[in-house]
């Protein structure tokens, strides 16, 4: 039987190991994404341990909201509530669906801590949802088709994760949902030295695997530079994307004084948005211009949008804030969209575009 105190010191060590991963060749090297790095791995672990410890139960699972969390470029438009279930379980799940602009919940295998992935094992959105006569609504979960509003759960299915998009914080309202199992009344488990070691276990191994899991994404987005490309929808589905989401990745660098732009056709869709990054794929400071969506972006006069990345406002187009970074990550999502335009890009001196909006 592993000592708790020995689970410990290979939870610690193992943590050790994850930095690798942060300050590894090939990471940036500046102070402020070596400080943002071992920050998103503080994050990691805080999360880890709260799934895999606290709020690890299926017979007793929880909602709870991935509050500055961020990982795999988060969307920072997004409620994101996760909990944790397992397959052979059945489950209620209500709620009020509230006035936010979209609403999806996934039944998901995660399987970052062994091989990255986090594939889908039933979704459902929004413009399914039948609300009760008092606007309540009701989902099942499970593996057998039941209910109203069903979501489908498979044998390796772990946990769920709920996303509900704003198009404006200011008006609208997220959900309130709550998740029960159905079936037999059990009391919660005894933790055990036994039970201790393995979340522990699962904690450290969930860590090292998201964190490597992105780093490799990140990787491959540096071979095409400056680009927003179609790397193939697959890859970014597997580790749990929206299968209603179309994602265009990519990866910026800049040297002083120069300006990344952006434009595109956008699709008639019911939410767009784009935001940018830093090297880890977390989404930016929130409370700075680094996203924009269908709502909050002005459009040209022809309908096509264009996005200015640079260090300052250059007055034209949609600025994104750089934040005091030199390289990062980008993210456009067209979601529920029958067309997915391809952006061109540029990388044009800052004061040119300056000059462009005063003339």
């Amino acid at each position: 039987m592993t000592q708790p105190s020995e689970a410990w010191s290979r939870f610690c060590r193992a943590l050790e190991q994850a930095g690798q991963v942060v300050l590894g060749d090939g990471t940036p090297t500046t102070a402020l994404d070596q400080a943002e790095g071992i920050r998103y791995l503080s994050r990691l672990t805080r999360e880890m341990l709260y799934s895999c410890v606290d709020n690890a139960d299926p017979d007793f699972p929880r909602f709870h909201e991935l509050d500055l969390v961020k990982m795999g470029a988060d969307n920072p438009d997004n409620v994101y509530l996760s909990a944790t279930i397992r397959g052979d379980r059945e489950y209620r799940i209500t709620g009020t669906r509230g006035t936010i602009s979209y609403f999806s919940i996934g039944s998901k295998a995660n399987r970052y801590a062994k091989d990255g992935t986090m594939a889908s094992t039933g979704e459902l959105t929004d413009a399914e949802l039948v609300d009760e006569p008092d606007g309540t609504v009701e989902i099942i979960a499970s593996a057998r088709r039941q209910g109203r509003n069903w979501l489908p759960l498979a044998p390796d299915s772990t946990g769920l994760v709920v996303r509900q998009s704003y198009l404006d914080r200011d008006s609208e309202t997220p959900g309130d949902w709550r998740i029960e199992r159905i079936g037999q009344a059990i009391e919660p488990a005894q933790l055990t030295p036994e039970a201790l070691a393995k979340a522990l276990r699962r904690a450290a191994l969930g860590v090292h695997g998201t964190a490597a899991t992105f780093a490799h994404w990140t990787t491959l987005f540096m071979t095409r530079p400056n680009e927003l490309p179609d790397f193939g929808q697959e890859m970014f589905q597997r580790a749990g994307g929206d299968p209603e989401i179309f994602y265009l990745h990519g990866y910026w660098a800049l040297g002083p004084g120069e300006a990344w732009v952006i434009e595109t056709d956008v699709p008639d869709c019911p939410y767009w948005n784009f935001q940018l990054d830093n090297w880890w794929m977390e989404s930016m400071d929130h409370r700075r211009r680094i996203t924009v969506n269908k709502h909050t972006a002005t459009l040209d006069a022809d309908g096509r949008l264009t996005l200015v990345v640079a260090e300052r406002d250059a007055g034209v187009g949609n600025w994104i804030d750089t934040c005091g970074h030199e390289t990062g990550t980008a993210l456009l999502r067209w979601l529920g969209a029958d067309t997915h335009p391809l952006p061109t890009c540029r990388v044009v001196p800052l004061d040119s575009l300056i000059g462009k909006a005063q003339g």
